[in-house]
């Protein structure tokens, strides 16, 4: 899956704005930067606007949120973007994980939409309930520079719904290679980096990229 694209590095210093006003993916990310002492302050915390999502790919939409946020605060922005691909739903619910949660973003509904359509299906034995998390990174800067990454775990979707960790679609994803889910997980189980996690989220390996392209190392420093 070749989905980075990079124009020449640049190393992230200062203040960095998290453009994201979902409360789940601001503790991820802001746990991410941690040890490489960056002040992160959130979209939220600025009153930024959020832009609308017409992009038709997680990349395009990373990339709008963070160009918008960047516009507005003048200073280099990152965005995610992220979702679940279920392979027998032809990728869906893909860009639109979020819209299945509704308005009120529940996403025990959003869950249960995803169940009902697989049942429809028949989509009863592991093979048949294949997925991904897909997360893509984008760091705008004021002045047009753009930097992005992006990255896959890959797993099984499981029902009923196991765990109250995380958030999203978390607690029916089970990540090839364990028998629990990320709602069973703790923070540094599922996103924790190196040397104490195993970087297993999209998002973390995504972050991982990143960071040895503008963080200075994929590896966080010694703290």
């Amino acid at each position: 899956m070749s989905i980075d694209h990079q124009t020449a590095h640049r190393r992230i210093t200062g203040r960095l704005v998290i453009a994201t006003h979902n409360p789940g993916k601001l503790i991820e990310m802001r746990g991410l930067l941690i040890p490489y002492q960056v002040e992160a302050v959130s979209a939220h915390d600025l009153a930024l606007p959020e832009p609308k999502e017409t992009g038709t790919t997680f990349a395009e939409n990373a990339r709008l949120k963070a160009v918008a946020a960047a516009q507005a605060s003048g200073l280099p922005s990152l965005a995610d973007d992220s979702g679940l691909e279920v392979a027998a739903l032809g990728g869906a619910p893909g860009i639109y994980s979020a819209r299945w949660a509704g308005p009120r973003r529940d996403f025990n509904l959003a869950m249960e939409k995803v169940e009902r359509a697989l049942g429809e299906l028949g989509a009863s034995s592991p093979a048949d309930r294949r997925a991904r998390f897909v997360s893509a990174l984008c760091v705008a800067w004021p002045d047009g520079h753009l930097v992005a990454f992006a990255a896959a775990v890959d797993g099984t979707l499981i029902w009923p719904p196991r765990g109250l960790q995380g958030f999203g679609y978390d607690p029916m994803f089970r990540p090839d290679g364990y028998d629990i889910t990320f709602g069973e997980m703790t923070g540094e189980q599922k996103h924790g980096l190196p040397p104490h996690g195993t970087g297993l989220s999209h998002r973390a390996r995504a972050f991982l990229k990143l960071a040895e392209a503008c963080l200075g190392g994929p590896l966080p420093p010694e703290i």
